[in-house]
């Protein structure tokens, strides 16, 4: 079983080097043809060191002369030698650096791109640390035999011919050469057999330390507000000795097999010089060729470890190509249409109907092939066997210009139908329609210019105001900064700011508070004049006044866009022209926020329970000492809103 296995991964780590090849094919042939330029004139070094020593300095020792003109031809031909191996090193050095680097550079963006091209639902099943692991290391680890690979190769080609030499000078000799060189084949094999387990763990484990790392960085705030930075401290420590221990383990056996490799060319000297004396001696050699065999044999202990490199590295390669691979390969993106809408500034229609949307779970998990996968969630039809459905049957319409409350309990599915309206995933069954078009069949650009979210967490890049609010999109000047700074209510903070628009707001905007954050996403948002925007919750961590300001500046009649808002404030609810309730994926009733107080009991309640917790927030921010989590008179408030 494990001859199989080790058999499998040199079969599959060649296949992995032969597909670089075919990327590559040029950039592989200048490294291969220095290579084997340099180990033809290896060979032809050890000849002219014969030549030199059985021609020159043994007739000079003999006669006490020295023929100064064979000597100068003698110096002169071993550096004429010395130069082009010089060319060829040099050769085999740009082939396949330049080749292992552009491999490296080529799969890190395929990678970043099919990131980009996987829903979010993907995402949320992988680990940032891990998907990070996949574009670094496990791509530089798929790719790094390359860097000895065409040394290799012009080693196969300067044994083959060594071999030839041999036998051209004398058979005796030339059989403890093949005696030699299969037992260093061999030795490379058991190395690259006992090398692969141990790589591939600890490939796997440079992932898990990565996500660790990562995730415990990003939670800096969680980790030192709950003083859990101890805890998190021997979390990360546990798994990065189980790191060290498993390079250590593949530093334990190189360290073992590399004076074996070392040993045998200079085993195989030493035979040749036992074996050769007993042929001079007989008259079968003469000492130039005695010399050139013995030197052939010395210099060939280095080339020959190139093979031992590469056999040594497949099984790293093998493990990052897996995990590369299943990134690459992952499934559920969601192509985009070719349909071009008419160009036009009129705000959109939106338009659910009968749209159903699910989970169930999912065993792939593509980014850590070689571990147990998570249970994780993927769409899929909720009239399918174990699914777990979040909407049933939605249909309602945002009309155009209007703006249009999203209201529901804790999983109503209020931010499942932001999603979908911004087309982050699809309905499993039913159509999401924008001016009469299904969001599938609209191109990307068309998507992006005419619908903009703003999530419930807001991301801030680490760059300037500028950059954040603008993205760098082709027509967005600082005037349309600022006029979607105004907009967002967020054009006095950030005048105050020490440099402006060129204040550099810090990694996730930390220089920024959190209702400062959320709005300059809104103004990143609104710059580039969406016709339909999506607001999830994206106001909460403002002050309702300030809330009520960008509402109201969002329904001016200047700003031609529709607007689609998940609300819990009832000052925000009343600004909305129809409210939709939600309740367990289904649409409970809709129409004003006044008829639904009128007529819906449990909007009522709700909206009710909304301004209660309102209220208890603005006393305990007035009071601290106030209780949390009643409604005032010490009875406690619903689940849903405490929540």
């Amino acid at each position: 079983m494990a001859s199989r296995s080790s058999r499998d991964v040199l079969l599959r780590g060649l296949w992995v080097l032969g597909q670089g090849i075919r990327e590559q094919p040029w950039l592989f042939t200048i490294g291969v043809t220095g290579s084997v330029l340099f180990g033809l004139l290896t060979i032809g070094s050890a000849y002219v060191v014969g030549a030199i020593v059985g021609e020159l300095v043994v007739p000079s020792v003999e006669s006490g002369r020295v023929d100064v003109g064979l000597l100068a031809l003698g110096a002169a031909v071993l550096i004429a030698v010395s130069v082009v191996k010089v060319v060829g090193i040099f050769g085999r050095r740009l082939g396949a650096g330049f080749m292992q680097f552009r491999l490296q550079a080529s799969y890190r963006r395929r990678v970043t791109r099919r990131y980009l091209e996987l829903p979010m639902s993907w995402h949320q099943r992988h680990p940032t640390g891990t998907l990070l692991s996949n574009a670094n290391s496990d791509v530089e680890a798929t790719w790094f035999p390359v860097a000895p690979l065409p040394f290799a190769v012009g080693t196969v080609v300067m044994l083959v011919a060594a071999i030839g030499a041999l036998f051209a000078t004398d058979w005796v000799l030339a059989l403890v050469g093949l005696a030699v060189f299969p037992a260093l084949f061999a030795l490379n094999v058991v190395y690259s057999r006992r090398m692969a387990p141990r790589q591939v763990r600890a490939q796997r484990l440079r992932a898990e330390v990565s996500g660790i790392a990562h995730e415990s960085f990003d939670g800096a705030l969680v980790v030192k507000t709950m003083g859990r930075e101890a805890q998190e401290t021997v979390r990360f420590a546990a798994r990065a000795a189980e790191l060290r221990d498993a390079l250590i383990s593949v530093g334990r056996l190189r360290g073992f097999f590399d004076p074996l490799l070392e040993t045998l060319p200079s085993l195989g000297t030493l035979a040749v010089l036992l074996v050769g004396t007993v042929r001079l001696s007989q008259g079968a050699v003469t000492v130039a060729d005695l010399v050139s065999v013995a030197f052939l044999f010395t210099v060939l202990a280095f080339p020959v470890r190139a093979i031992g490199w590469v056999l040594a590295e497949l099984p790293r390669s093998v493990a990052g190509w897996d995990r590369v691979r299943h990134v690459l390969t992952a499934t559920g993106e969601m192509p985009y249409g070719e349909t071009e809408p008419p160009a036009t500034s009129a705000p959109a229609n939106l338009v659910f109907e009968d749209v159903w949307f699910g989970y169930r779970p999912s065993a792939d998990d593509p980014a850590a092939p070689d571990e147990a996968a998570p249970a994780a969630a993927v769409a899929t039809s909720t009239r399918g066997a174990g699914a777990a459905p979040v909407l049933r049957a939605v249909s309602f319409t945002v009309p155009a210009g209007r703006t249009v409350a999203l209201v529901g309990p804790t999983g109503s599915g209020k931010s499942t139908i932001a999603a979908l309206a911004a087309r982050l995933v699809d309905p499993t069954e039913g159509t999401v329609r924008l001016d009469g078009i299904d969001l599938r069949e609209l191109t990307a650009e068309a998507l992006a210019r005419t619908v903009s979210l703003v999530a419930q967490v807001p991301f801030v890049f680490d760059d300037t105001v500028r950059a954040n609010v603008n993205l760098d999109r082709a027509g967005l000047t600082d005037e349309t900064a600022w006029s979607a700074l105004r907009l967002a209510e967020a054009d006095g903070f950030v005048a105050a700011l020490a440099d402006g628009l060129d204040t550099m707001v810090g990694e996730r905007g930390t220089t920024l508070s959190g209702g400062q954050r959320q709005r300059l996403t809104l103004a990143r948002a609104v710059a580039g004049q969406p016709r339909l925007l999506i607001l999830d919750d994206a106001t909460s961590a403002v002050d309702p006044r300030v809330e009520a300001a960008i509402l109201g500046g969002l329904r001016a009649a200047e700003v031609a866009t529709s607007i689609l808002v998940v609300a819990y404030r009832r000052a925000t609810i009343a600004l909305a022209d129809e409210v939709i309730f939600l309740d367990q994926g289904r649409v409970v009733d809709h129409g004003t926020h006044h008829d639904l107080l009128a007529r819906c009991p449990g909007y009522a309640d709700l909206v009710t329970a909304y301004e209660q917790a309102e209220a208890e927030r603005e006393r305990h921010r007035a009071d601290p000492s106030a209780a949390a989590g009643t409604n005032g008179t010490g009875s406690p408030l619903p689940a849903e809103v405490v929540a």
